[in-house]
Order: structure tokens, then C-alpha cells, then sequence
């Protein structure tokens, strides 16, 4: 199955195909946007390739709502991070699906292989996340909160290097930069806590 990364959106209006062509114009002209499924209108799915149509990932719109595959995509979502830590963050994520609308899904597919095309998919994913009350998933690693930081573990064992985290603590979020293969780090994270030696780098959030 083809790694995929979300944006889960509270916002049920949708960006027009015509502003996310244009964004792929302006940011990265070696890559272009075309309507997969749907219409420029109303947009089911769109595929972004570079000029020798190289496929880079597919984007999938789906709404929430009963009997969709919005709805399914959260159902597993929930299934999955059931026994997952922090407990606190989970509790924090189940809340957030009841309020999603619209899942952004990203198959990734040959053409991201490349810097620039792994940077063209990020752009576009971006442009969703950052319309605001929505948040991200990665396949492999888990879900952020709403400021892109990190806050359920979904990592394989064998990851390391630093990575942007928050644990909520008292309805606030508490942001810091661990190092995801250090024990400590891992258990104080597991444990909904700041490690000690580590300081916040953003003052608490609601």
C-alpha cells in the first residue's frame, strides 16, 4: 500500500483547483496540477506531476459525513490510536475527529524519490494545513495538534533524530524538540510530560 501523509480539516469549504494550480505555477513552475476526478468546480481528486509527467502524489477530497469515506478514514483513525501514548493526546485527537469535515489525503507516489518533488507535495499539502483549524498524519509516525507539532507516538522502534513534539498538560499545549531515539525522551513523551533536560520552545497554548 502507497505511504500516504493527511490534512484533517474542521473546514468543510474547499480550496478552488484554480488557487492551488496558480500556487504550483508561482512556487514551482517545473510541476503542474490536473483535475483526476470531479471538475475545477468541485474537485474529488487531483494529480500533481512535473512537466515530463512524472506522477507525485495524488490528492484525495473526501468529505466527513455518514457512509462516506471520510467518514471510514476516521473510524480507523480512531481504531488505531486507541492504545497509543500520550493518553492525554489521544484523548485531545478523539475530541478533534468529532469535529473534522473534509480529509486531504496525499498518496505519495514516484516522483516525490526527488528533493523537489518531495518539496512540491509539501507546498500543496501547506497550502490546506495552513487554511487554518486543521491538522496533520503521517503514515508511520502519528498526528500533530493544530501547530504542527507531534503529539501522538506512532514511530517505529528504530527511529532517532530531533523532531518538534507537544504534550497536553492542564488544556494547554507544551512544546518542545526531542531526540525521538533517546529512552528518556521516549518515556517522559509516552508519559504526557516535557523531559526534564529539555526546555519549551513556544510558551504554552490553548
Amino acid at each position: 500500500m502507497s505511504y500516504c501523509t493527511r490534512v484533517l480539516s474542521r473546514d468543510e469549504e474547499f480550496p478552488a483547483f484554480e488557487e492551488l494550480e496558480q500556487l504550483m505555477r508561482v512556487q514551482h513552475p517545473q510541476y503542474k496540477l490536473g483535475v483526476e476526478e470531479g471538475s475545477e468546480e468541485d474537485w474529488i481528486a487531483l494529480l500533481l506531476t512535473d512537466n515530463d509527467d512524472v506522477e507525485v502524489a495524488l490528492l484525495e477530497r473526501n468529505p466527513v459525513s455518514p457512509g462516506s469515506v471520510g467518514e471510514d478514514e476516521i473510524a480507523d483513525f480512531i481504531e488505531d490510536t486507541e492504545d497509543a501514548l500520550p493518553a492525554s493526546g489521544v484523548a485531545w485527537l478523539h475530541d478533534y475527529f468529532a469535529t473534522v469535515k473534509t480529509v486531504y489525503t496525499f498518496q505519495h507516489l514516484q516522483g516525490t524519490d526527488t528533493f523537489e518533488g518531495g518539496d512540491a507535495l509539501h507546498a500543496l499539502r501547506s497550502a490546506l494545513w495552513e487554511r487554518g483549524d486543521a491538522i496533520l498524519q503521517a503514515d508511520g509516525e502519528g498526528f500533530t495538534n493544530e501547530e504542527g507539532f507531534h503529539i501522538v507516538w506512532q514511530f517505529a522502534d528504530s527511529v532517532s533524530g530531533p523532531w518538534n513534539m507537544g504534550v497536553y498538560q492542564d488544556d494547554l499545549w507544551h512544546h518542545f524538540k526531542m531526540d525521538l531515539g533517546d529512552p528518556d525522551h521516549r518515556a517522559a513523551f509516552r508519559a504526557g510530560e516535557v523531559p526534564d533536560d529539555l526546555n519549551e520552545i513556544s510558551a504554552p497554548q490553548g
